[in-house]
């Protein structure tokens, strides 16, 4: 049997002046990552030339001139971020492709040279003044790769990089936090060379000295970096909005960091480092109109919530800026009703006003008569580490105990580890009584706060498309790189749709060259170019071209992220 452990209830008084605070337990947070996790919800705004090409990662050759927004409001993107409950914004100052948002006095490549403003403008100012003056905090995202730069893959660039990123720290105020994607060489511009370029992204950058410039021009930010060297936050391995039930805020000091210590956390790391999800409240990063209607529902927000937020993570959720330089209402409308429907579902704590029994290991929470409720949260004092490794949640109905577990996972009951905050969901019950148990903890718990909550049912809520999908598709390969794609009769048709493979990477597409014929003799190319990002990020890919009569579309992989076959989980024709 598992040994049952001692709970301090820090809501109880301690009468008892002799008494001494626990020892920390293993690694703790520093006061810039503490300050980080109480936020626990933040936006990313997503605004490049990708905006005005359609795209997710530009390949550095794209014209300045594009960017010309008609009615830019940073104001606009604060206000609805604040009303959403973002406590800050990430911005990206600059992507892969290498555009600068803020006129960087080390590039031509930036709004400097655009129409915008008659080049005399500036967005991160511009954002950075608009947080503050709706109290929140500000941060920046700067790519290390850059697909623009001629140099990059040379030591030269990385000074380049770190004049950038000085500029950024040291013109726009306090940042709260400093992002570095970790896509990380290949294929670009890169001046005009057109050519792939690899690099070690664990070496290259020396992360170390960077990290150091960081501290020094900013020292209450936190720094989130997917390279070589350990930052302050981790990623969590994927970009659909979830991190592990378990999740450890804690990671080895050094070396590799396979999927499932992102995804999970390591219980005996010797370095304090939660992870940060991160997701978009779109299918892609950058604003696409074929994704006006396929914005994310209530519920799956909510379920974004529970599996971020509520498994003791923050939840870093990105807005991307329309053409016009604004969010565009069907994003701004369902974020504000997400921070509507977590004040409703967390309003009344139902314990608050129980009787709450602690006796060594337990905790009784005592309604004192039948009470309906389907949510449960705990919370430890993080500052002294993190202890709790399991725990289990009992609910007495009709004179039994009856084992809870959480909905929003698969196998076993999903009761392990808590760290800042951890919520439980499960079907409605109604009891008199419900037991909270600590059953393995590293150390001696240290529990700060239990909420009991009925939260509304929410159901899926997005609506059609309306597009209209080619039926009848006949497909066959005629080599392993190789799709053929035949229907009925020759239509008009407008655009390709491919859904990757949801569980593997073996054959997802990465590279792609697109054919179109009404007689299988005569091709012609339709497009060609990548799927960005779509290897961690294996959302529907939409493929763009002119209205085209055809009955046949071939399908050419020319690259895939893993093995020598293409793969796919669904794909559509889109019709006039």
């Amino acid at each position: 049997m598992k040994k049952l452990l001692s709970i301090i209830l820090l809501c109880i008084v301690v009468t008892d002046v002799n008494a001494q605070s626990p020892k920390p337990c293993g690694p703790v947070p520093t006061e810039n990552q503490l300050r980080w996790q109480e936020m626990e919800m933040y936006a990313f705004i997503h605004y490049s030339m990708n905006t005005y090409t359609d795209q997710e990662w530009g390949f550095g050759n794209e014209d300045p001139k594009l960017f010309n927004p008609s009615d830019l409001d940073c104001r606009q993107w604060a206000r609805v971020c604040k009303q959403a409950g973002m406590k800050g914004i990430i911005f990206t100052a600059k992507h892969h492709c290498g555009f600068c948002m803020w006129p960087s006095k080390y590039t031509e490549y930036s709004v400097k040279n655009s129409p915008w403003k008659q080049g005399k403008g500036d967005v991160v100012r511009e954002l950075a003044d608009a947080c503050k003056e709706e109290g929140l905090k500000f941060a920046v995202y700067l790519s290390p790769w850059d697909r623009n730069h001629a140099d990059y893959g040379k030591p030269e660039y990385v000074t380049y990089f770190r004049n950038q990123l000085r500029e950024l720290l040291t013109q726009y105020g306090d940042i709260f936090e400093v992002w570095f994607d970790g896509a990380n060489g290949g294929d670009g511009w890169y001046g005009g060379a057109n050519e792939t370029r690899k690099i070690d992204g664990k070496t290259y950058y020396q992360w170390a000295e960077t990290f150091r410039m960081i501290r020094e021009l900013q020292p209450k930010a936190v720094i989130w970096n997917d390279g070589g060297d350990r930052g302050d936050l981790r990623w969590v391995g994927t970009e659909a909005g979830n991190v592990g039930e378990t999740n450890w805020s804690l990671m080895p000091a050094t070396g590799d960091t396979p999927w499932h210590m992102l995804h999970y956390g390591v219980e005996n790391g010797d370095v304090w480092c939660p992870g940060e999800t991160n997701t978009s409240i779109r299918p892609g990063w950058f604003y696409h109109d074929a994704e006006n209607e396929h914005v994310k529902s209530l519920s799956k927000l909510m379920d974004t919530y529970y599996k971020s937020v509520g498994r003791n993570s923050t939840l870093l959720l990105n807005f991307p800026i329309a053409p016009n330089g604004r969010i565009h209402p069907n994003d701004s409308l369902r974020g504000i009703a997400f921070k509507k429907m977590i004040d409703e579902v967390f309003k009344t704590n139902l314990a608050e006003k129980a009787k709450k029994k602690t006796s060594g290991y337990e905790t009784i929470i005592d309604f004192g008569k039948p009470t309906a409720f389907n949510r449960f949260l705990s919370e430890e004092e993080i500052s002294q580490g993190q202890r709790v490794k399991e725990f289990s949640l009992e609910a007495l109905v009709d004179g039994e105990w009856q084992q809870l577990k959480d909905a929003l996972v698969d196998n076993g009951n999903g009761l392990t580890t808590i760290g800042h905050r951890r919520i439980i969901c499960f079907p409605t019950v109604k009891a008199t009584k419900l037991r909270f148990t600590i059953t393995a903890a590293k150390c001696q718990p240290i529990i700060k706060k239990l909420g009991v909550y009925l939260a509304p049912e929410l159901t899926a809520d997005i609506p059609d498309s309306g597009e209209k999908k080619s039926s009848s598709l006949h497909f066959f390969f005629s080599n392993p790189k190789q799709m053929m794609i035949d229907w009925d009769k020759e239509q008009t048709i407008t655009s390709f749709r491919y859904l990757p493979p949801q569980k593997t990477r073996d054959g997802l597409i990465t590279h792609y060259t697109l054919w179109a014929s009404s007689d299988w003799a005569n091709w012609t190319k339709l497009a060609s170019g990548e799927f960005s990002n779509i290897v961690n990020n294996p959302i529907w890919q939409t493929i763009k071209f002119p209205a085209t009569k055809a009955r046949i579309l071939k399908l050419d992989a020319d690259k895939l992220a893993e093995g020598e076959r293409m793969n796919f989980d669904d794909i559509e024709i889109v019709i006039e």
